[in-house]
């Protein structure tokens, strides 16, 4: 989400006066169904997501310090135990290529804490949403709300994608 386009409030149009009027109960349940909804999922996936990509990355870099010192080990099995911990940090290395954790802890962070921080500004009427009377804040805040959610299941789905095909040899995207 680090590359999001959001709306910019200035240059939204009004909309048709016939809508009816937002009342405080529906953007309550539109904040707490919707939005707190996406936001705990958001919470709820980072943190093992980050603790696979932290896990990973820790036996990788352990791995790939060992190796050295069991080559040069005159242990009968340090060339099978140098060849084992090679395979597992290769393994590692390429799971996290394709599933992509560091990337997705990232972006299921940002996109949290952008939903969180749009709440804060749109009940507060601060940055792009002071001097707005509560129609217009509220289609703004959902607009920037649902766009969010939108750019980031396209990222994830870009970045996973993206991830698959590169390792299929012969095969062109078209």
């Amino acid at each position: 989400m680090s590359a999001q386009t959001l709306p910019n409030p200035t240059k939204v149009q009004p909309t048709s006066t016939t809508r009816p009027a937002i009342t405080p109960e529906f953007i309550d349940d539109y904040i707490n169904n919707r939005v707190e909804q996406y936001a705990g999922w958001y919470d709820k996936k980072c943190g093992p997501v980050k603790q696979r990509h932290l896990y990973i990355k820790a036996i990788s870099v352990i791995g790939g310090a060992v190796v050295p010192v069991l080559v040069n080990l005159t242990w009968e099995f340090a060339p099978m135990a140098a060849t084992f911990v090679s395979l597992l940090v290769v393994i590692l290395v390429s799971w996290d290529s394709v599933y992509q954790y560091g990337k997705q802890w990232k972006n299921y962070r940002s996109t949290e804490q952008f939903l969180r921080q749009e709440t804060i500004f749109f009940q507060h009427r601060v940055g792009f949403y002071s001097d707005m009377d509560d129609n217009r804040a509220f289609r703004i805040y959902v607009e920037r709300v649902e766009t969010a959610i939108a750019q980031e299941n396209a990222v994830t789905l870009d970045t996973l994608t993206r991830e698959s095909n590169t390792g299929k040899a012969g095969t062109k995207e078209g």
